[in-house]
């Protein structure tokens, strides 16, 4: 049951990613766990086989990214895929102004998703609406941010720190932040010029499932009344799976797969031979349960993923739901 790490390229679609994945594996059953827009690049967890059952699961983990935000240049998609539609004065934009206008992110509860994304509205694709020149952003999706954090600010994109690495010191903040010998991310083109640069902001976030980043770099703008776009989007991490682990896309066939368990990021317990054929025949053996929980052989492999109901009196065992079964 592979789920392989990919770090998918700049330009492809996540669905690009799944094509050229079956190629390389040799099979139709694949999919993926959480999509990226083309314009992005990093984490993108491709499922195979049996892992495809994982993906509701994997989607709805928290994500980290390292954004670009370019002010005084706004554009219909939000990000730099262009044109530039709007433009204003980003003279009053600084390190000060910036951080005033992130901290209130960390209280939100609902944002306006963009107009170009995937969310359905009167039976179609907003983006489809959208790109026949039907331009309506969806209403507003609960969202989280668990962390945002101002890492660089300068006049121009091209300005601000160019390699990264993760942590390694326990008093470092968690996650991927400028490092002069670490690796280089590619960007999509700048929609400035060297005469006329637009100052950017380098942010790095952890956001709950279903929050976009470009709607996060849209409403950081209208907080410093200045248009704003995403010119720049890397996801670091997708729950428990870290940039480190991802393999580029032309050498999947190849790459080392994820234990389950650890894309799930759930306390396992480990089952006998009988209880777990039980419960891959539907039954529900007395099982100690705290929470969602993935159960796994005597092998380690992935059983089932279940979740307490109710607590059975006097027994210390949970009686539960069998949310997912796996061969």
């Amino acid at each position: 049951m592979p789920v392989l790490c990919v770090d998918k390229p700049l330009g492809l679609t996540s669905h690009d990613v799944v094509a050229r994945s079956r190629r390389a594996l040799g099979t139709r059953k694949v999919g993926h766990a959480g999509t990226l827009d083309p314009l992005a690049t990093g984490v993108l967890l491709v499922l195979v086989g049996e892992a495809t059952k994982l993906s509701p699961y994997l989607t709805g983990h928290d994500k980290s990214y390292l954004a670009w935000v370019t002010f005084g240049a706004g554009t219909p998609t939000l990000d730099a895929e262009g044109p530039v539609t709007a433009r204003g004065d980003a003279s009053m934009v600084d390190e000060h102004a910036l951080a005033m206008a992130i901290e209130p992110f960390l209280t939100l509860t609902e944002q306006r998703p963009p107009a170009f994304s995937a969310i359905s509205q009167a039976g179609q694709r907003s983006y489809a609406a959208a790109r026949r020149g039907d331009i309506v952003e969806p209403p507003a999706r609960p969202v989280a941010y668990r962390d945002v954090t101002l890492l660089a600010f300068a006049p121009s994109r091209a300005d601000l720190p160019a390699r990264f690495a993760p942590s390694d010191t326990p008093s470092d903040a968690p996650g991927w932040r400028p490092r002069p010998h670490g690796r280089s991310f590619d960007l999509p083109a700048r929609l400035d010029d060297e005469d006329s640069p637009l100052p950017t902001a380098l942010v790095a976030l952890t956001v709950a499932a279903g929050t976009y980043v470009r709607s996060f770099a849209r409403d950081l703008g209208v907080a410093l009344g200045t248009p704003a776009h995403l010119s720049g989007l890397v996801r670091t991490a997708s729950g428990g799976i870290d940039l480190r682990s991802a393999t580029p896309l032309a050498s999947l066939a190849q790459a080392e797969a994820v234990p389950a368990t650890r894309a799930l990021a759930l306390p396992t317990l480990s089952l006998d031979e009988a209880d777990a054929l039980s419960v891959r025949q539907g039954k529900r053996p007395p099982l100690p349960l705290a929470g969602r929980t993935a159960l796994v052989d005597a092998t380690g492999g992935l059983v089932a993923i279940v979740e307490p109901t109710t607590e059975q009196h006097g027994t210390g065992a949970a009686t539960y739901a069998i949310l997912r079964v796996f061969n």
